[in-house]
């Protein structure tokens, strides 16, 4: 199994890995998230405005993500480990 390198740059998330997560709650596909789409995270995250599904604000700055398919809820990277918790899922509508 090769290592597979994603167009985002930081984040290395294996291809197989990646072919079987899904979304916990709706059980649709995910996909890499776009390094665009990350840094307007990071950025709403540093002013403090971003919250998760849980209505918690986000601290942690993201490495990545990983966008569900319907493009409504990206689940964090931290450390190339996806965070496949429902409440950790962050709504994203109308900011891809």
């Amino acid at each position: 199994m090769g290592e597979a390198k994603e167009s985002s740059g930081k984040v290395n998330i294996d291809q197989e890995l990646l072919s079987i997560l899904c979304c916990p709650e709706t059980k649709q596909d995910v996909a890499l998230a776009s390094e665009s789409l990350i840094t307007t995270l990071n950025n709403q995250i540093a002013e403090g405005v971003l919250k998760n599904k849980a209505g918690q604000p986000v601290t942690e700055k993201l490495d990545g993500g990983l966008i569900r398919a319907d493009k409504k809820i990206l689940y964090p990277i931290r450390d190339d480990i996806p965070v496949m918790l429902i409440e950790e899922g962050i709504p994203i509508t109308g900011l891809g």
